[in-house]
């Protein structure tokens, strides 16, 4: 497979998942009381932050979607919040011929006052990613990673926001072979339902 072909594929499979998850919140579909399907839709980019020969090339468009199923919104204290993270499933798209991330996992918030938060969230990823022996760009061992994240958000209104992020993924030394791992950070645009 051509690094032309792998790249097409790899986008596809990203604008495939991204179609499905925008498609699924038009079905009539009771999540919550008040029927939405998804509590927040983010969309932005990331770059990678790692040097010398791990460094991804390019920029990594992404979209994640959040799922508020334990009410976190309604959580009046810092315990609260921790018992009820929120899941997120999203994917990271590669261009310039390397690695696209789908991923899940949950999500904590932390909000320091009506405007400004940061969250942090942990679970795994699959990637079509170099295994070991690449020239050029991250050796990841295995398919499955663990995919772990940090952001600081600003809340332009009950709406909107932006968050800047910063995302790694490595398998922990649990399978063999090398552990490079990802590394990147970027912007991202939340719309809340």
């Amino acid at each position: 497979m051509t690094m032309n072909s792998m790249a097409s594929a790899s986008t596809g499979c990203g604008l495939l998942l991204a179609a499905i998850l925008v498609n699924t919140s038009l079905m009539p579909v009771s999540a919550h009381a008040d029927d939405k399907i998804f509590d927040e839709l983010r969309f932005g980019a990331s770059a990678s932050i790692q040097g010398g020969d791990s460094r991804e090339d390019g920029v990594f468009p992404e979209v994640t979607v959040f799922f508020d199923p334990f009410n976190q919104d309604t959580a009046t204290d810092w315990k609260q919040a921790l018992a009820r993270p929120r899941v997120n499933v999203g994917t990271s798209i590669g261009t310039s011929g390397e690695a696209t991330q789908i991923f899940g996992g949950l999500s904590w918030t932390v909000n320091f006052n009506e405007k400004l938060f940061a969250e942090a969230g942990f679970g795994g990823v699959w990637h079509n990613g170099n295994l070991k022996n690449s020239g050029d760009g991250p050796n990841l061992g295995c398919r499955f990673l663990f995919h772990e994240y940090v952001g600081a958000g600003y809340r332009i209104d009950a709406n909107w926001s932006v968050i800047a992020q910063v995302a790694h993924s490595s398998h922990a030394n649990l399978c063999d072979g090398p552990n490079n791992g990802m590394t990147r950070a970027g912007l991202q645009v939340g719309y809340k339902f």
